[in-house]
């Protein structure tokens, strides 16, 4: 699908997923660290033996009859036979210690694709991420996937961690905006070493800034609630709508 222009390409679009839940078997192909406490894991599908599914959605992995975890999906569906998902160990409970347990070879049962934080490329308004933490996951898989296949809008990414240690894929969203200048790359953090050149504070401030008119904006927002409804709070009273923020909350 090629970017919407022209007039009509500025009218809302609510994206909706396409491809149905399904129960799925894959086995661990690899496990790589991207932080201290952040670990991705690459899943090689064996039923189905491709995923569809879209990018920014999340898979549910059982651990027990009444328990289950999410896990958001970091890679793409360019490459729907080997998923990648990626978490946050630091928590450390049942989720954290088997997803820090895990290892090439070992057998993982889940369900997915699940979840509506999805993009629509119809949508004509110009599009502006903010995630928080782990919450930058299902947001990295949208931004790959958008210039991965051409996108040529512009796109702001606002993202926020507590230390700059603690932002995955920064190397990445850095290269990315050296690479297309149409899209600009925000990292802010709380606390930062000598010779940080990010901002220091809250993630909404940095919004308040790159955003001093919200006409033809679309918001998508990931992370925790308290982030959330500041972030929302703030674009709202600039006058975005409350129905062109979609959010993601992790915790």
């Amino acid at each position: 699908m090629t970017p919407a222009t022209g007039p009509a390409a500025a009218a809302p679009v609510e994206p909706r997923p396409r491809h149905p839940a399904v129960a799925c078997r894959a086995h661990v192909a690899a496990v790589r660290r991207l932080t201290t406490e952040i670990l991705e894991a690459d899943l090689r599908m064996e039923e189905p033996p491709a995923l569809a599914f879209e990018a920014g959605q999340w898979v549910s992995v059982p651990f027990g009859p009444k328990t289950v975890r999410a896990y958001s999906i970091a890679s793409t569906p360019l490459r729907p036979s080997t998923i990648t998902l990626c978490a946050d160990v630091a928590p450390g409970g049942i989720g954290s210690r088997w997803f820090a347990g895990l290892a090439p070879g070992d057998a993982v049962t889940f369900k997915g694709p699940l979840g509506g934080f999805i993009y629509s490329r119809a949508d004509g308004r110009r599009p502006l991420f903010v995630a928080e933490e782990i919450g930058i996951v299902p947001v990295r898989a949208i931004l790959a996937e958008l210039y991965d296949t051409g996108f040529g809008r512009p796109t702001a990414l606002v993202y926020r961690a507590r230390t700059p240690d603690r932002l995955a894929y920064d190397a990445e969203f850095r290269s990315l905006a050296r690479r297309y200048p149409g899209f600009s790359y925000h990292p802010v953090v709380d606390e930062a070493p000598p010779g940080w050149s990010g901002a220091r504070g809250a993630a909404e401030a940095v919004v308040e800034r790159l955003a001093p008119s919200v006409e033809g904006l679309v918001a998508y927002v990931s992370g925790g609630g308290a982030m959330i409804d500041r972030v929302r709070e703030a674009l709202m009273r600039r006058g975005l709508a409350r129905r062109a923020v979609r959010w993601e909350k992790f915790w």
